[in-house]
Protein backbone atom coordinates (compact mmCIF):
# COMPACT_ATOMS: atom_id res chain seq x y z
CA UNK A 1 0.00 0.00 0.00
CA UNK A 2 3.03 2.10 0.86
CA UNK A 3 4.32 2.16 -2.67
CA UNK A 4 0.75 2.48 -4.01
CA UNK A 5 0.53 6.28 -2.40
CA UNK A 6 4.75 6.67 -3.48
CA UNK A 7 3.82 5.85 -7.27
CA UNK A 8 0.61 8.39 -6.93
CA UNK A 9 1.69 11.23 -5.24
CA UNK A 10 4.88 11.44 -8.00
CA UNK A 11 2.41 10.76 -10.65
CA UNK A 12 0.98 14.08 -9.27
CA UNK A 13 4.11 15.89 -8.93
CA UNK A 14 4.75 15.24 -12.58
CA UNK A 15 1.41 16.19 -13.87
CA UNK A 16 1.85 19.37 -11.73
CA UNK A 17 5.42 20.22 -12.56
CA UNK A 18 4.28 19.45 -16.84
CA UNK A 19 1.48 21.61 -16.21
CA UNK A 20 3.87 24.29 -15.02
CA UNK A 21 5.55 24.31 -18.09
CA UNK A 22 3.09 24.49 -20.34
CA UNK A 23 1.52 26.95 -18.69
CA UNK A 24 4.41 29.53 -20.32
CA UNK A 25 2.10 29.85 -23.69
CA UNK A 26 5.30 31.42 -25.67
CA UNK A 27 7.73 28.79 -24.67
CA UNK A 28 5.37 26.26 -25.94
CA UNK A 29 4.65 28.12 -29.26
CA UNK A 30 8.31 29.10 -29.79
CA UNK A 31 8.90 25.12 -29.23
CA UNK A 32 6.58 24.14 -31.72
CA UNK A 33 8.03 25.74 -34.51
CA UNK A 34 11.41 25.10 -33.06
CA UNK A 35 10.82 21.41 -33.20
CA UNK A 36 9.50 21.18 -36.68
CA UNK A 37 12.69 23.37 -38.12
CA UNK A 38 15.24 21.54 -35.94
CA UNK A 39 14.82 17.53 -36.02
CA UNK A 40 14.17 17.79 -39.72
CA UNK A 41 17.44 20.10 -39.80
CA UNK A 42 18.87 17.24 -37.76
CA UNK A 43 18.06 14.52 -40.30
CA UNK A 44 19.48 16.74 -43.69
CA UNK A 45 16.23 18.82 -44.35
CA UNK A 46 16.31 22.16 -44.54
CA UNK A 47 12.87 23.20 -46.02
CA UNK A 48 11.12 23.23 -42.81
CA UNK A 49 13.93 25.71 -41.35
CA UNK A 50 13.51 28.39 -44.76
CA UNK A 51 10.25 28.30 -44.35
CA UNK A 52 9.27 28.77 -41.17
CA UNK A 53 12.59 30.72 -40.23
CA UNK A 54 10.41 34.55 -39.83
CA UNK A 55 7.76 32.66 -37.81
CA UNK A 56 10.59 31.49 -35.59
CA UNK A 57 11.78 34.90 -35.04
CA UNK A 58 8.86 35.98 -34.29
CA UNK A 59 7.84 33.71 -31.72
CA UNK A 60 11.34 33.70 -30.06
CA UNK A 61 10.71 37.80 -29.93
CA UNK A 62 7.10 37.03 -28.44
CA UNK A 63 8.33 34.98 -25.43
CA UNK A 64 11.40 37.05 -25.30
CA UNK A 65 8.32 39.95 -24.81
CA UNK A 66 6.24 38.12 -22.59
CA UNK A 67 5.93 38.09 -18.99
CA UNK A 68 7.79 35.18 -17.36
CA UNK A 69 5.67 33.05 -15.19
CA UNK A 70 5.23 31.84 -11.69
CA UNK A 71 7.58 28.97 -11.18
CA UNK A 72 10.05 30.22 -13.44
CA UNK A 73 13.04 32.40 -12.42
CA UNK A 74 13.29 35.90 -14.48
CA UNK A 75 16.67 36.92 -13.62
CA UNK A 76 17.68 33.53 -15.46
CA UNK A 77 15.18 33.14 -18.16
CA UNK A 78 15.51 36.92 -20.11
CA UNK A 79 19.23 37.26 -20.33
CA UNK A 80 18.80 33.70 -22.10
CA UNK A 81 15.67 34.79 -23.78
CA UNK A 82 17.63 37.85 -25.78
CA UNK A 83 20.46 35.53 -26.73
CA UNK A 84 17.61 33.56 -28.45
CA UNK A 85 16.32 36.30 -30.05
CA UNK A 86 19.34 37.14 -31.72
CA UNK A 87 20.23 33.41 -32.64
CA UNK A 88 17.00 33.13 -34.25
CA UNK A 89 17.84 36.58 -36.27
CA UNK A 90 21.28 35.33 -37.19
CA UNK A 91 19.56 32.16 -37.97
CA UNK A 92 17.17 33.94 -40.31
CA UNK A 93 19.60 36.52 -41.91
CA UNK A 94 22.18 33.14 -42.80
CA UNK A 95 18.55 31.98 -44.67
CA UNK A 96 18.18 34.91 -46.24
CA UNK A 97 22.14 35.18 -47.52
CA UNK A 98 21.42 31.85 -48.62
CA UNK A 99 24.44 30.26 -46.86
CA UNK A 100 25.04 27.00 -46.96
CA UNK A 101 22.83 23.60 -45.31
CA UNK A 102 26.18 22.94 -43.46
CA UNK A 103 26.05 26.42 -41.93
CA UNK A 104 22.48 26.90 -40.96
CA UNK A 105 22.30 23.40 -39.52
CA UNK A 106 25.06 24.59 -37.15
CA UNK A 107 23.38 27.94 -36.42
CA UNK A 108 19.87 25.88 -35.83
CA UNK A 109 22.05 23.67 -33.36
CA UNK A 110 23.31 26.62 -31.60
CA UNK A 111 19.91 28.42 -31.46
CA UNK A 112 18.37 24.70 -30.11
CA UNK A 113 20.71 24.73 -27.89
CA UNK A 114 19.90 28.06 -26.03
CA UNK A 115 16.01 27.08 -25.96
CA UNK A 116 17.16 24.46 -23.64
CA UNK A 117 19.24 26.32 -21.73
CA UNK A 118 16.07 28.28 -20.63
CA UNK A 119 14.27 25.09 -19.94
CA UNK A 120 16.59 23.95 -18.01
CA UNK A 121 18.42 26.92 -16.14
CA UNK A 122 15.48 29.21 -15.06
CA UNK A 123 13.55 26.78 -12.93
CA UNK A 124 13.34 27.76 -9.55
CA UNK A 125 15.99 25.59 -7.32
CA UNK A 126 18.11 24.51 -10.38
CA UNK A 127 21.85 24.89 -9.91
CA UNK A 128 23.51 24.92 -13.14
Amino acid sequence: MKKLWVLALAAIITVGVHAQEAAWKQMEDFHGVMGKTFHAAEEGNLKPLKENVATLVAKAKAWESGAVPAGYDAKVAKPILKQLVAKCTAVEAAVKAKKSDKELTALITATHDVFHEIKEKCKPGEKH
